[in-house]
């Protein structure tokens, strides 16, 4: 599907964290098992697909100046996202544990106490977001809305940038390190300071158990987002807000593995909203062919980065190749 063209547009700021994926590999007969480290984190991966499809982003993260926060600057720099309203910070990056199971999924075992991404300051978030051009979209979620002493900050940071801009969250929900009623005793807040709420299928059943996908979303919209989105992996999408409601399919693609493909998606969705210019506010003037338009396209994009090892969402140029 190709992406249309994107004329000159604020940027997207995303805030939230850049982690150190690491992968086991096959175990060597001395007993050693090689690990592969790869740059990661759900919103730096979301920041870098939004670059890569040319939407002007910024990345807000606080990046380690020890060596996986090399890695991770270079990632997001090499992809186009500007960091300048990133910090840079003594502590050490996060770093995940990664295996992958046969269907191409991954879990983690998160090393995370005290690092770098979670130490947000409303001092530093106020700075971040002061940049000019104003952002006509700001996204976060993941870890660094869920974990303390940065996660109030910028749920602040959300209640000020809504005034000027639209705003996406994705909890994309990681039981092992976080607490799960506590999301769910947030979630109401999250959806009241969005536009966007996207959740993916594992997302609904952590914290709303025993839910289907359209009652997941008619309670996200209840609770005051303007659109809910449902992904549900190969069974694709659903997009709904209070009078609008779009179904579509997953394309067909050979899984290498998943990782990456929910914040793909979220960055292809918000790519294609702001070319078509309906970022900038509480999505007024979306239309049911715009929405069908941009929940297609975050699909394939999605599709795009299964289809390769890793979270490497696509180019611009791939899109246009891919029919």
């Amino acid at each position: 599907m190709t992406p249309p063209p994107v004329p000159s547009l604020p940027p997207v700021t995303v805030i939230g964290e850049a982690v150190a994926d690491a992968f086991l590999g096959t175990t060597a007969p001395d007993g050693s098992t090689p690990l592969t480290v790869h740059a990661g984190g759900g919103p730096a991966n979301t920041a870098v697909a939004l670059a890569r499809l040319g939407t002007p982003t910024r990345f807000a993260g606080r990046l380690s100046k020890g060596p996986l926060g090399t890695l991770l600057r270079e990632r997001l720099a090499s992809s186009g996202v500007d960091l300048a309203a990133s910090v840079t910070s003594a502590r050490p990056a996060t770093l995940a544990l990664a295996r992958i199971d046969e269907n191409g999924g991954a879990s983690y075992d998160f090393y995370a106490e005290a690092t770098a991404d979670w130490q947000w300051t409303p001092a530093e978030l106020t700075a971040a977001l002061a940049a000019e051009p104003p952002s006509a979209c700001v996204h976060t979620g993941s870890l660094a809305l869920a974990l303390p002493p940065g996660a109030a900050a910028i749920e602040a940071a959300l209640e000020h940038a809504r005034h000027t801009a639209t705003v996406c969250v994705d909890p994309n929900v990681r039981p092992t390190l976080v607490d799960v009623e506590r999301l769910r005793s947030r979630l109401p807040h999250w959806c009241a300071l969005a536009d966007i709420v996207r959740v993916s299928a594992d997302d609904v059943e952590l914290l709303m158990p025993g839910t289907g996908p359209d009652e997941a979303a008619d309670r996200l919209l209840a609770a005051g987002a303007g659109l809910a989105v449902v992904t549900l992996g190969g069974d694709g999408a659903l997009a709904r807000t209070r009078g609008l409601d779009v179904r579509v399919s997953a394309p067909a693609v050979d899984v290498v593995d998943t990782i990456g493909a929910g914040d793909a998606f979220t960055a292809g969705l918000l790519h294609r909203l702001a070319a078509d210019g309906l970022l900038g506010g509480r999505l007024d003037g979306l239309t049911a062919p715009a929405l069908r338009a941009a929940t297609e396209f975050a699909a394939a994009v999605a599709a795009r980065t299964c289809a390769v090892a890793g979270a490497q969402p696509p180019y611009a140029a791939e899109m246009a190749h891919s029919g």
